[in-house]
């Protein structure tokens, strides 16, 4: 018979690794992030991220006045231009490596920043759910383990 906090322990420890598995599985999947940004007057956004190659971007800026950086790795897209009202830039990664885009509005509206970024996930995001699944799986031991023979002072 299982007591209260072996029962407890078993349910804390199964949502974690539910949890926990549920969201390692969501970030293998997803490595395509959606922008919609808005910027306003004088300010400045920064995309820096990494890419693999034959990766597929696309990014749209549209507004008064704006001036884009944008620098690719290995002979890829390199733009540092003025330009006014929109512009839509889409490529493919030629080689694995970092990505930089700064937009700058420099007219007197706002600018809309819009488009699709495929990017590599951080490693320690994937590490933090495997510790968070481990941690559940070690919860749900304990917790079995106790309701098996108890030890003094529980």
């Amino acid at each position: 018979m299982l007591s209260k906090k072996s029962i407890l322990g078993i349910t804390i420890g199964s949502i974690g690794v539910i949890l926990g598995t549920f969201f390692l599985i969501q970030d293998l999947m997803s490595n395509v992030h959606d922008v919609n940004d808005v910027i306003d007057t004088g300010k400045s956004d920064i995309f820096l991220f990494d890419a693999l190659q034959h990766y597929h971007e696309s990014l749209n800026v549209t507004g008064n006045s704006f001036h884009v950086t944008l620098k690719t790795p290995k002979g890829g897209l390199q733009v540092d231009h003025d330009f006014t009202k929109t512009v839509s830039f889409d490529w493919y990664s030629l080689a694995n490596g970092k990505h930089f885009m700064n937009i700058t509005n420099t007219g007197g509206s706002v600018l809309h920043v819009t488009g699709q970024l495929q990017a590599v996930t951080n490693p320690m995001i994937f590490t933090s759910h495997l510790i968070v699944i481990s941690s559940g799986v070690l919860i749900i031991g304990i917790s079995a383990a106790f309701s098996i023979r108890r030890p003094k002072g529980f």
